[in-house]
């Protein structure tokens, strides 16, 4: 797996993950939207974590820095 994904992306994945764990923990979200969101929630975590995102490779899309060539 070629890595597609930058670091602000990885950050903001995160965090959205994080704002939906308390959410789901704190009751503001539950039943089978918050299980949804929650699931989602752990989707982002692990693409972060390995730097790929499936959703980004059929379209070609890559929010990383390139690196020149010299």
């Amino acid at each position: 797996m070629k890595k597609n994904m930058g670091s602000a992306d990885k950050i903001i994945r995160i965090l959205i993950a994080v704002v939906i764990g308390v959410l789901f923990y704190t009751g503001t979200i539950s039943g089978t939207l918050g299980t949804i969101l929650l699931i989602l929630a752990g989707v982002f975590v692990l693409t972060s974590l390995v730097s790929f995102c499936p959703l980004y490779a059929p379209f070609g899309i890559s929010t990383c820095k390139m690196k020149e060539k010299k």
